[in-house]
Parts: structure tokens; sequence; C-alpha cells
């Protein structure tokens, strides 16, 4: 199969490493031809969100290809040999496949269930199509992993009470406030992140919701929906004093908050509590804000323990994805292997196709003796016994070449037709 998927998440690599490699690979317009001026690329999807950054490639030479990809890896994420050989996973040909269902159906992500990473998926294999670097192998398995997850969401509850990575922020904010009614949230970054904590927070009683982004059309639009205010990205330090919670999603490539900034707002608010939630990747907040007196600070790995909490009431579902997932990986084989038999099909039918025409340019005094009609009726004749002659071999081929690699139908016929 020649496939192979190469990554880095957050069950095997930090937030500070991840955000490395997050920050080269989120620039498809990069990362795409990067990849695919390796003439052992033949095709790539690069999937780089928050959680993840992840490669799949189709390969001309497995090795060569497989080393490339390894040291395109961990040259973007600046990663010594020890860093690559520790936080990179390699998945080959069905093992891959497997990796992608399970990540497209969300068994894979941090917050099990939750739909974003599909649309995270679609997105990348969007742009990998518009920049050309797809083809037929990942064409088919990308469309076949939406599926998946489609089948998955239909056939199972692993979605049942639908979280994510802003859910569970809204939750461990929760547990330092006791209850957020009346509470004031300042969100920073107007993305799809902070739009669902938005939606959360509202569920919870949060009063006042202020919200800053460097495109102040898309903050008042936000502001406009959830009934809060729009701040200008510029001045979104100076309503720190009036947020209790403060939700950083941003795509900036460096901190846009730091110590400096929450001390100030701390003076101005004497005994104010002050709750962060970094959930950006690269990260938004200055580690340091949290050594401040009277301030938490969380990033996307603290989640972790609301996300284990919510993941056990998932489990008995998973379990049915996970059959699920291995029904359709199954079926993915099968027809990854049926392509074996598709050179001798279209001889076989190129042969007998010329085998016809042939014949009927041989006879073409006699037929153009017919009327046009009957002559039509022959030619449809002829077509139709080859066609039947033809389709108990090429049914064969196809569950033959589906079952494995050994194949001497397919051997007996390029022998017995000279192909």
């Amino acid at each position: 199969m020649k496939l192979i998927l190469v990554g880095m998440n957050y069950k095997t690599a930090p937030v500070e490493l991840r955000e490395r490699l997050q920050n080269y690979c989120s620039d498809q317009d990069i990362a795409l031809p990067d990849l695919m001026g390796n003439p052992e690329v033949k095709e790539a999807i690069c999937l780089a969100t928050c959680n993840r950054i992840e490669v799949i490639a189709r390969l001309g030479d497995a090795v060569r290809g497989e080393d490339f990809l390894k040291t395109f890896m961990s040259r973007q994420g600046n990663f010594d040999i020890t860093e690559t050989e520790k936080y990179l996973y390699v998945y080959r040909d069905i093992d891959a496949v497997l990796h992608l269902f399970r990540v497209a159906a969300s068994l894979d992500s941090m917050v099990m269930g939750e739909p974003q990473i599909l649309g995270q998926l679609k997105e990348a294999y969007r742009m990998a199509v518009d920049r050309h670097a797809t083809g037929v192998l990942l064409n088919r398995l990308t469309h076949h992993a939406f599926q998946v997850a489609k089948r998955v969401r239909s056939e199972t509850e692993i979605a049942g009470n639908a979280v994510s990575v802003s859910y569970a922020a809204v939750e461990l904010a929760k547990k330092i406030f006791g209850n957020l009614k009346g509470k004031s949230a300042l969100l920073i970054g107007a993305g799809e992140m902070s739009e669902l904590a938005a939606r959360h927070l509202i569920r919870q009683g949060v009063g006042n919701i202020f919200i800053a982004n460097r495109t102040m059309a898309r903050a008042e639009q936000m502001a406009e929906e959830f009934h809060g205010t729009a701040v200008s990205f510029d001045d979104f330090p100076s309503f720190l004093p009036e947020a209790d919670i403060v939700i950083a999603s941003t795509g900036a490539p460096g901190y846009i908050l730091n110590s400096q900034m929450v001390a100030a707002a701390l003076r101005k608010h004497k005994q104010h509590l002050l709750f962060f939630i970094d959930i950006a990747v690269p990260r938004d907040i200055d580690p340091d804000v949290g050594e401040l007196d009277n301030v938490y600070l969380y990033n996307i790995d603290h989640l972790q323990d609301v996300v284990d909490a919510n993941r056990a009431l998932r489990q008995g579902e998973a379990l049915r994805a996970e059959e699920l997932i291995a029904e359709e990986v199954a079926g993915f084989e099968k027809w990854f292997n049926s392509l074996a038999a598709v050179p001798t099909i279209v001889k076989l039918r190129e042969k007998t196709d010329g085998i016809v025409q042939g014949e009927m340019e041989r006879f073409s005094a006699w037929l153009g003796g017919l009327q046009e009609e009957d002559r039509a009726h022959v030619e449809w004749l002829v077509s139709s016994v080859v066609k039947k002659i033809l389709h108990d071999p090429i049914t064969g081929l196809k569950e033959e070449s589906s079952e494995g690699d050994e194949l001497p139908d397919r051997e007996a016929i390029r022998r017995l037709f000279k192909l």
C-alpha cells in the first residue's frame, strides 16, 4: 500500500513541543509544497490542530519516504534525535488506515465524541485537494473516513451529551468558582473554540461576556449573537479587571498576555480572583502569569482531568464504535487489494474490444449492406456476448485480489490471453 502516517498528539507530546511544529504545518501553502517537493511523496494531507499534527502520505519508496517524513517533521519542529524518537509516532499501511478512521470518528480525541476534529480533517483534505496533493488512494481513504465518522455518530451514542475542549474549560471554571452565575468572562479570539465556550458559559449563567478579536467585525458579530460586548483587540488588557474568567484562543504566533498585564489588572481590583484558560496552540498566555497570587492558569493539557471523567461515561459506546471501525477498515483493505486486478482487467477488456473492432471492420462490406438499425443490433449483440463471456473471469479476478496477495487466476488469464 505504501501508506504512512507520521505525527504527534496530546497523548505523546506536551504542548510546548506541539506548538513548535503546529506553527509551520498550519500554513498549508508552505507545508504541502515542501512535502510534495520530495520525489518519494506521491500524495499528502497535513492535519494540524491544537491537539495533533499529522501527515498522511502515499509513498513511492516506503523506506526512503518514511525517512524523509521523519526528517521533515523533526526539522520543522526543531526536534533533536531524542525528541524525534520519543514523541513522533508512525503508522504504516492498514495501521495508518485504522488510525485515521479513529481520528475522524473522534475516538482518538482528547474529548471523545467531539465533532470538531471531523471538520478539521475535512478542511485539511480540502486544502490538499486545492493544492493538487491528493490522488486515487488518499481521495478514497479520506472520503471513507468521513463515512466512518458519520456511521459511528449515527449508530452509537459516542457523541451523546457532546462535549469539547471549550466545554471542558468551562467545567474547570465551575470547579474553581463553585458556580458561574453572575460571573464575567473575557474571550480573547472569536473563532470556533471561543464560540463554543460562549455557549457553555451562557448555559452556566455567566452574566457579562466581553469578546476581543483582531477583526473587530467578527467580535461584533459574535457579541451580537451572545448579547455580549465587542472589545478592540488592542484594548483587551483594560478589561481584565472586569473579568472573572479569561479564555484565550487566538492564532497568534506567541504570547499576547503576560504577567505585567495581569498584575496591573489585579492592582485595580483588590482581592480579585482571575481564572485563565489558554486553549491556543501556540499558547497565548505566558506561563509566568500562573505564578501571580489570586490567579489560576491552565493550558490545554490541563483539561485532561475533566476529559477523563467524560471519557469514562463513553467507554461502552466506544467499544461499539471500535467494532464498526474494524469493519470499515476491512472494507477499505478489500477495496485496496482489488486494485491489484485492475491492470489485468483493463488489458483483458482492451484485447477483447480490439478483437471485436477488428472483426467488425473485416465484415464491414457485409455490414454496410444492412439497414442502420440492423447493423446497430449486430454490434450490440457482439458486444453483449463478449461482456457475458468476460463477466465470470473479471468477477473472479476481483474476488481473488480482494482476498490476499496470491493471484493465480490473474497469472493464468494473462498467460491464456497473452496479455
